[in-house]
């Protein structure tokens, strides 16, 4: 048996991209959320031109954490939300598959990488769950 995320790994890095042609990385949450859980993310293409601007994606991250369409996970579980702070703005993220690994559109390509590596640990500011997650889990 194949793991779901075999269909999202190598997708190329697009800006605004919200397709399996090419995604960011919220467009991959965007992607994922749809083909695996039936949910429906906002877009944010309008919230910003180019992934240079990071005052602009730190603010819409920061106000989606903020939103009531977000928990913060004690414990990260898959599909939650791991942001990143790049700099000294939250402006990456990555979706849980499993204890410790994401998968991420970054650099060039979607990939799975291990969230608690140096690489990324200091980084982390939040792990968010969608209600609507939260909600099924309770069932």
């Amino acid at each position: 048996m194949t793991h779901w995320t075999s269909a999202y790994i190598g997708i190329p890095f697009r800006e605004h991209g919200r397709s399996s042609t090419g995604v960011d990385c919220w467009g991959l949450a965007c992607v994922i959320y749809a083909g695996e859980l039936g949910i429906q993310l906002p877009g944010y293409t309008e919230a910003y031109a180019s992934v240079a601007e990071m005052a602009e994606i730190d603010a819409e991250i920061g106000g989606a954490a903020d939103s009531p369409m977000w928990l913060e996970a004690s414990r990260p579980q898959t599909f939650d939300i791991a942001v990143f702070r790049v700099g000294t703005l939250r402006r990456h993220l990555g979706i849980v598959v499993a204890p410790g690994m994401m998968i991420h559109a970054h650099d060039d390509c979607t990939k799975i990488e291990h969230y608690k590596a140096p690489k990324w640990e200091h980084r982390l500011t939040g792990i968010y769950r969608h209600v609507e997650m939260a909600s099924r889990a309770a069932l």
